[in-house]
């Protein structure tokens, strides 16, 4: 027999049961963010996500990179932010992901870079002030995966495809015009074997927490394994805490 709709739903939630959101922000790190780390992870742990990418800006001069200091300091600061999230989610059973949301000073587009560490996130430092292309050339990218986040957002430029790894199909923001179906036809029309979706979380009190997760079959322990997860592409998106779609 033939599984109905909502009995195919009801499978799909059990064998992809850990929710992840794949794309937050927090302040201070992040200028445009308002919560803490340590509130950011409050606030998913409440709604019943299992794991939580902290996605800090790492722009070529804007927020952080834009302040005084070594690049030891900056480097600090930044991760700073991701040990206090990531102390705060031991406390309640979750996972925070180490992944920065790369900017280079050839124009405003956003790069998500999953599977990240110290070294690699050096490494970006020193390429911000070049390019994308300059980028993908002289960078180890072999453990992660570089993801154009909304490229069709106002004010963002579509890239080479073969300078990405994939792309932000469903940018779930609301006070941005994430062109989602654009997006999708994009990621099909360029072959992109990786696409995600993420609620984009900066602000308190405007509702658009957790409206979007990844959903997967087991629980990643790294940024480096959630990397490994979206290579193999298996993996759901859950948008608006209900509707399931196949990437």
């Amino acid at each position: 027999m033939k599984e109905t709709a909502k009995e195919l739903k009801e499978l799909l939630n059990k064998t992809y049961p850990y929710r992840i959101e794949m794309h937050a922000h927090s302040h201070p790190v992040s200028y445009c963010g308002e919560a803490s780390p340590k509130q950011v992870v409050q606030i998913y742990k409440e709604l019943g996500y299992h794991g939580l990418v902290l996605s800090n800006h790492f722009a070529y001069g804007y927020g952080l990179l834009s302040e005084e200091g070594t690049k030891e300091e900056l480097l600090e600061k930044y991760i700073g932010a991701f040990e206090e999230a990531k102390e705060e989610a031991e406390k309640h059973g979750m996972q925070v992901y180490f992944v920065a949301e790369l900017r280079f000073a050839e124009n405003t587009n956003d790069y998500l870079l999953y599977g990240l560490d110290k070294e690699i996130l050096s490494e970006a430092y020193d390429l911000l002030p070049g390019t994308l292309a300059e980028y993908r050339e002289k960078a180890d990218l072999s453990k992660s995966l570089l993801i154009q986040a909304h490229p069709f957002r106002p004010g963002m430029e579509l890239m080479d495809a073969s300078l990405l790894d994939g792309i932000e199909t469903f940018n779930m923001h609301p006070g941005h015009n994430g062109a989602i179906g654009l997006c999708v036809k994009y990621a099909k029309d360029n072959g992109f074997a990786i696409t995600t979706a993420g609620s984009d979380f900066h602000h308190l009190n405007r509702s658009h927490e957790g409206v979007s997760a990844l959903r997967c079959r087991t629980l990643p322990k790294d940024s480096f394994e959630l990397a490994e997860i979206l290579k193999k592409g298996d993996y759901l998106f859950e948008i608006g805490g209900e509707a399931i779609v196949l990437p």
